[in-house]
């Protein structure tokens, strides 16, 4: 990607924008100065790197240029803080920026007191632990960097305010065109790698970029040679590297690297510097030792070499010449070097290993005693205890060392300390200023190192960013992004929406209606109120309280409110004439004051019921509404039945036909000598003919004679008996006494009865025939007898007698015998 086109202004020609982007703040201008001053400062160095470009090197890399961008877009948006107050830099405050790795600025004041509380803390720490005075220490402490913790010497505490490349004293802060803290000149300091040549941009912050001058230069091999850039020409020809290795033997068969070829890896078989063994090993690794010893003869012809594998000759005998005792005291000379060399008897006396005392022993063999006993009065290292203990032994008590580590916050309490306390192992876990991190650096005294950790503040798209250190995220306004934003609205009206720019947060609402369609078929009026795309989370800032002038028809992200359109809506029982004018969305039922009207489930009632929702009634959405059914008909059924009967129905109030009459019908016969049971269905069901036939008994008829007391002797029929004047029946006809008697023909004594005037229905059943007869003489002799024979079966009454003596006695006593005398038992009860 080329740098050129990466640092020029945005061209003339802009897309249209939405009205979020026409805001024209201070803002805006700043980040037009901004680019303006980027331009400014990459001039030069663009121009010179245009003019000297090579085909091998005709891009630069945005690495080079990135801090000085990022601090031009933190300048631009007002995002300069200082790490040790985390308060904001601005234009006309002294500044110091650190030189070494991180490049970062600080106010003046600011690092002024820190480098001095620094040195001081370092000084006071090497005089405490140091033999060295203090004047010493004072002039040999050093100060640290807050961010980078890169190390400066005490005289190089700033003590002025200098330009970033440090030739102008106190610059200017009131120029616009100039960037702030900086004298407006070629910046002219040394490039890294020492390559002599020097920076060609205008003063400015942060590492010089790469040199942009062309040279000959070879490539790490050096097989080829080309044109390059001076801060680029170090660079590898991607061939094999084909140098010579150090066994002189091989090639390097690496491409083309920097720095001194690898160890030659060739494998090949190679025999051990004695030359007994053989393996098959890298060429780097050929000179090695084998694990097993020499063992070659001497040229004394006695002994054999007790050295491990070794090349070249194995030199003389150690036991020839002259030879001592073991303590070292007598020479023995001409000893041959397989004799032993006796002891002299003399005290040993050689330095022990404690290198204070000797060894008491005879003259001996091997070496002396490893642990010195002699015994020795020693002190333990705090000085507290005293004691005569054996010269090898170390001695300490058991005191716990009281005194204050170098961090002035945690006792020692090591045993037995020497006074030389080490420094505190505890961390310091202090909260920093940044109020989101805690110190991790070792317990310490003074102020705490500022947070190192810097924070990115992006536009949406990442193009635009700059960093401010920890703590300070929330202060900073996000950067101003002159691209278009990339993020696809969410809501329906992506497709004709207006571009806008990037930005930081969320995009800004759609201004379009929303017109989406409700399910009642009506469209929303409102203004869009779709969806809108997150925020990045890793971005954002904390919400400003900002006061809101008006109120917002819905918030983004919602549904449509519920319709607000108005619409007759019906009742409930959906009455003609009860219609009310409601909103589209209320779903409210009401309910008129008539009264329901349905037709019941039987089919022959209608509901009296207030108006009530129906059931079973469908909504607009599809979804059934809640219903109430109507009340239930508790009527008998009042339906004539078919065929026609007189029974009721034994159903309550039903729909459809009644079902079949199944009722026991008793009917006589035509005689009345017996009662037939029927079925109403089937009896209804047969003609009148068959009905005679069937009520029937198929016997006499047993009906009695209108004139007579005889029955019909015809077969069980319908109506009047035939002939009732003409009955052949033989009935008794007596006298009025009953004396005589005679048998006639039933119809002579129907014809006698109405000679004499009578009609025979009027005469009764036990008198009929009586009295047709005349009396005699023999009729009244019976009647006497039967008159005596009467007189002598009547019972005789008992006259009572009167008691002579009335006996007098209490009244008590008279009406009880009274009611004595009136329960007499009658006759009738006898």
């Amino acid at each position: 990607m080329n740098t050129t086109a990466n640092y020029h202004p945005p061209p003339s020609s802009q897309p249209p924008f939405s009205d979020s982007d026409l805001d024209s703040d201070s803002d805006s201008e700043n980040f037009q100065v901004g680019s303006d001053l980027s331009n400014s400062i990459f001039k030069t160095y663009l121009e010179f790197s245009s003019s000297s470009s090579s085909s091998s090197s005709s891009s630069i890399t945005a690495v080079d240029l990135s801090k000085i961008q990022s601090f031009l877009t933190s300048s631009s948006s007002g995002a300069l803080s200082c790490l040790i107050c985390l308060e904001r830099i601005r234009p006309s405050d002294p500044t110091w920026s650190c030189s070494s790795l991180c490049f970062a600025l600080f106010h003046l004041l600011c690092i002024q007191s820190w480098a001095r509380q620094s040195s001081d803390l370092s000084a006071a720490r090497a005089a405490a632990r140091l033999p060295i005075t203090a004047e010493t220490a004072a002039k040999q402490a050093s100060w640290n960097c807050p961010k980078c913790r890169s190390s400066y010497s005490k005289s190089e505490i700033p003590r002025c305010y200098l330009c970033f490349c440090g030739k102008l004293r106190d610059p200017p802060s009131d120029n616009p065109w100039i960037l702030p803290h900086s004298c407006g000149e070629i910046c002219n300091r040394p490039l890294p790698n020492n390559c002599g040549h020097f920076c060609l941009l205008l003063c400015h912050p942060g590492p010089c970029p790469s040199c942009p001058k062309s040279v000959k230069a070879r490539c790490f091999c050096g097989s080829v040679e080309d044109f390059r850039r001076c801060g680029f020409k170090n660079f590898s020809c991607n061939k094999l590297c084909k140098k010579r290795l150090d066994c002189n033997k091989h090639n390097c068969s690496e491409i083309c690297h920097p720095g001194t070829c690898p160890p030659c890896r060739a494998r090949e078989t190679y025999r051990c510097r004695c030359g007994k063994k053989e393996e098959e090993k890298d060429c780097c690794d050929r000179d090695y030792r084998c694990e097993n010893e020499c063992k070659k003869l001497l040229n004394c012809g006695k002994h054999v070499c007790e050295r491990g594998c070794h090349g070249g000759d194995c030199g003389e005998c150690p036991l020839q010449g002259n030879r001592t005792c073991p303590c070292g005291k007598r020479i023995y000379e001409g000893m041959p070097c397989d004799g032993v060399a006796p002891v002299c008897g003399a005290t040993c006396n050689k330095l022990l290993n404690c290198g204070f005392h000797r060894c008491p022993e005879r003259c001996h063999k091997g070496p002396c005693v490893e642990t010195c006993r002699t015994m020795v009065k020693k002190a333990c290292r705090c000085g507290g205890l005293k004691k005569e203990v054996p010269c090898y032994q170390d001695l300490s008590c058991e005191r716990k060392c009281l005194r204050m580590r170098d961090c002035g916050r945690h006792a020692c309490k090591r045993r037995c300390c020497d006074g030389d306390c080490p420094p505190c192992s505890e961390v310091c876990d202090k909260r920093l200023r940044c109020k989101n991190h805690k110190c991790p650096a070792p317990c310490h005294r003074g102020a705490c190192a500022p947070c190192p950790i810097m924070v990115t503040i992006s536009c949406a798209c990442g193009e635009t960013h700059f960093e401010v250190p920890c703590g300070t995220e929330m202060d900073h306004k996000p950067p101003k992004c002159r691209k278009l934003c990339k993020i696809t609205p969410l809501c329906r009206h992506a497709s004709t929406s207006k571009p806008h720019r990037c930005h930081y947060g969320a995009c800004p609402a759609c201004r379009a209606p929303c017109e989406e369609e409700y399910p009642c078929g009506h469209k929303c009026n409102l203004r869009c109120h779709g969806p809108r795309p997150p925020p990045n989370p890793e971005f954002t800032l904390k919400p400003k309280k900002k006061k809101s002038n008006h109120q917002t028809e819905c918030t983004p992200g919602t549904p449509c409110p519920p319709c607000p359109e108005l619409v007759w809506r019906p009742c409930v029982g959906e009455h003609f004439g009860a219609e009310r004018m409601m909103v589209c969305s209320n779903t409210t039922r009401f309910s008129c004051d008539n009264l329901c009207g349905n037709l019941l489930p039987c089919g022959n009632h209608y509901c009296t019921k207030t108006c009530h929702p129906l059931e079973t009634q469908p909504s607009s959405s599809g979804h059934q509404k809640r219903s109430e059914s109507c009340e239930v008909c508790n009527l008998p059924c009042q339906k004539v039945r078919m065929p026609k009967c007189s029974h009721p129905c034994p159903l309550p109030c039903h729909p459809g036909e009644c079902p079949p009459c199944k009722v026991l019908m008793k009917r006589s016969c035509h005689c009345g000598a017996m009662v037939h049971a029927f079925e109403c269905i089937h009896y209804n069901n047969l003609s009148e003919k068959d009905q005679v036939a069937a009520r029937s008994c198929g016997g006499p008829c047993h009906r009695k004679l209108p004139n007579c007391k005889h029955l019909c002797p015809e077969i069980c029929h319908v109506d009047k008996c035939p002939a009732p004047d003409k009955c052949s029946k033989k009935v008794t006809v007596r006298c009025k006494c009953q004396t005589l008697k005679k048998e006639w023909i039933c119809q002579d004594v129907q014809a006698a009865y109405r000679d004499t005037g009578n009609d025979p229905k009027d005469i009764p059943k036990n008198q009929f025939g009586l009295g047709l007869l005349p009396c005699n003489s023999d009729c009244k002799r019976k009647i006497q007898e039967v008159e005596s024979a009467l007189q002598l079966r009547k019972p005789k009454v008992l006259e009572k007698k009167e008691p002579e003596n009335e006996k007098h006695g209490p009244k008590r006593r008279k009406r009880r015998d009274r009611i004595q005398e009136g329960k007499q038992v009658s006759r009738f009860q006898v």
